[in-house]
């Protein structure tokens, strides 16, 4: 079933989760019915997306802990703020913690959040900056955050500030 998913229902199992998510659905009863009713997918294949949008639990893979129920539309924009800090340099250390994911070199430098079911926090190590525009201050771990809604918040503004905090922890 899950290689016929894409071409069954028109989007990937990822697609389907993060949807889930930006609806805020956390019982299987009401994701089954949501994608019947609203998407015109299968029994079965609403059945199975529900499972594994609600799988997210498991307690050895924390990232999708953080990234399941209603804040699993999230996770897209996550992959992509970790695509980008990796592409920085092969020396990036990923530490998912229990509600966060530390990303480090010899220290760190980000802290990736999923604060609310619409937003990431992004703590920075920014120490010394003025905190202007969408540049705050933080807490003790991160000078600095920056709130992130959507993929089009991750622009290159926000780039720039992970390469500088990059650039400083090595």
């Amino acid at each position: 079933m899950f290689s016929n998913l894409p071409e069954k229902t028109g989007k990937t199992l990822a697609e389907w989760i993060a949807l889930i998510g930006s609806e805020g659905l956390a019982k299987h009863g009401q994701i089954v019915t949501f994608l019947k009713s609203e998407h015109g997918v299968t029994h079965g294949f609403a059945n199975l997306i529900a499972s594994q949008a609600l799988q997210g639990d498991q307690p050895d893979d924390p990232v999708a802990m953080q990234y399941s129920g209603p804040k699993a539309g999230l996770r897209a924009i996550y992959d992509e703020i970790l695509r980008f800090c990796e592409g920085l340099g092969s020396d990036v250390e990923v530490a998912p913690k229990k509600s966060s994911v530390s990303l480090r070199r010899k220290k760190q430098f980000a802290l990736v959040t999923p604060a609310t079911k619409s937003r990431i926090d992004l703590g920075l190590a920014l120490k010394g900056d003025n905190p202007e525009g969408r540049l705050e201050t933080y807490n003790a771990m991160c000078s600095h955050r920056v709130r992130i809604e959507s993929l089009s918040d991750f622009d290159d503004e926000v780039k720039g500030w992970i390469a500088e905090a990059y650039s400083r922890s090595g």
